[in-house]
């Protein structure tokens, strides 16, 4: 890329990370009561984009062959256990992670 394509993508990062950042402001301002529809997909959106990573991470595991997907749900298996017990995302995501690196890595090669 050229100096002038950088500078131009880096204002065009600049502008929209402005813009989204500012918009939400300027259509639900502070004094005015938020939208029934936007509280709905607020309260929806974060349990919806989970199952479609679940569904996501396990879109290519195959049960007939390798180690049958055995590491894919023993990690998925202590994610959920280390979020029932700690109720910290990231702490499970990150161990369920270590675990399956660990597993893929060391146990199953």
């Amino acid at each position: 890329m050229t100096s002038l394509q950088i500078l131009i993508t880096l204002l065009v990062i600049a502008l929209v990370t402005i813009l989204t950042r500012t918009l939400p402001f300027l259509f639900f301002p502070a004094g005015k009561k938020t939208p029934e529809i936007v509280n709905y997909l607020g309260t929806v959106l974060p349990f919806a984009a989970m199952a479609m990573l679940v569904v996501y991470c396990f879109k290519s595991v195959s049960i007939l062959k390798g180690s049958h997907g055995i590491p894919e749900l023993l990690a998925a298996a202590f994610v959920l256990c280390v979020h029932k017990w700690k109720h910290n995302m990231l702490l499970s995501i990150g161990g369920g992670t270590v675990l399956y690196m660990f597993l893929v890595q060391v146990i199953f090669k």
